[in-house]
């Protein structure tokens, strides 16, 4: 009996050696800062995301999978953005300080999830990003900036 249970404890302790890393590198992606943001955080659907808040609170400005030249009544209002796009090809989301794409740029990489505070993040020209992002396009790379 002593040598089953032995037996059985060894087992035991490899399957979970073998479940850790699955888990390591499920928590890696859901390990997150803002609680918030944090339970608003699901699987990859193709979206980039701005809340009018902090910490992905308050009302949803912007909800798409695809590029806005002009954000239209959400200019000037995103505190916090999340990118739940795909990753591969045009996975970062560039946010910029004008229309059209310009005035400078800072991106949200697909790793980084989500920035739940924009205050402490500028744009490639200078600006704070927070309340300042005017349109928004996904991108392969190019990021001078990126937010964190």
């Amino acid at each position: 009996m002593r040598k089953f249970t032995v037996t059985a404890a060894v087992l035991g302790l490899a399957a979970l050696g073998l479940a850790a890393p699955a888990t390591t590198a499920q928590a890696s992606e859901s390990a997150v800062a803002g609680p918030g943001c944090d339970s608003k955080w699901g699987p990859r659907n193709g979206n980039v995301y701005a809340w009018d808040g902090f910490d992905c609170q308050g009302t949803q400005l912007v909800a798409t999978p695809g590029n806005s030249s002009n954000w239209g009544s959400a200019n000037d209002r995103a505190s916090s953005v999340m990118n739940r796009g795909f990753t591969g090809t045009l996975s970062i989301v560039a946010f910029y300080f004008l229309e059209n794409y310009e005035g400078g740029h800072a991106c949200l990489q697909p790793g980084e999830l989500y920035a739940d505070n924009l205050s402490d993040n500028f744009f490639s020209t200078g600006p704070t990003v927070n309340d300042n992002i005017r349109s928004h396009r996904w991108v392969n790379g190019g990021c001078a900036v990126n937010l964190t």
